[in-house]
């Protein structure tokens, strides 16, 4: 598969942000993790969180395509995988796109890393704390990024009532 960096990013919104934030607190208080298991990965952690769905059932769902995520989430139109679309789709739901999909399995977008605590290092794509680490970065960053786009005026902005 030809990986081309593009130059966005997941779209910020507070259902992401939450459910990185909760996949995080789920894999330091002990969620299954093991990096080779569609399930129970980075993503697989992710897609539980947002669907509700056992490691189990992600691990049965994914195991309908070849691949790793980065692949599955290449596979975007193949009408024998409608459950694997529908994984698919509810991470685009959430914002992500198969460029996404790509960093948080490897845990390597550079702007995210450059936002590390203590400044840019390369991650372990196969270590709990480093994807705790970048999740809830990731988080951080999505979390600002959504704060720059409201405007106070916007917060206040009410039909006041005539009469």
């Amino acid at each position: 598969m030809f990986y081309q960096e593009l130059t966005y990013m997941a779209h910020a919104n507070l259902p992401l942000i939450s459910a990185l934030r909760e996949t995080a607190t789920r894999l330091r208080n002990g969620a299954y993790y093991a990096w080779g298991h569609h399930g129970g990965c980075n993503c697989g952690n992710l897609v539980q969180v947002i669907s509700d769905l056992s490691k189990e059932e992600v691990l049965t769902i994914a195991q309908e395509a070849p691949g790793e995520w980065t692949e599955i989430a290449a596979e975007s139109c193949s009408v024998t995988h409608l459950p694997l679309i529908q994984l698919m789709r509810k991470l685009e739901e959430y914002g992500l796109t198969p460029t996404d999909i790509h960093h948080l399995e490897y845990l390597d977008d550079k702007r995210i890393l450059q936002q590390l605590p203590g400044g840019f290092r390369w991650l372990k794509r196969n270590q709990r704390e480093d994807v705790i680490l970048y999740f809830e970065t990731l988080a951080q960053v999505l979390e600002e990024e959504l704060l720059r786009t409201i405007r106070i005026d916007q917060l206040f902005e009410q039909e006041v009532p005539q009469g």
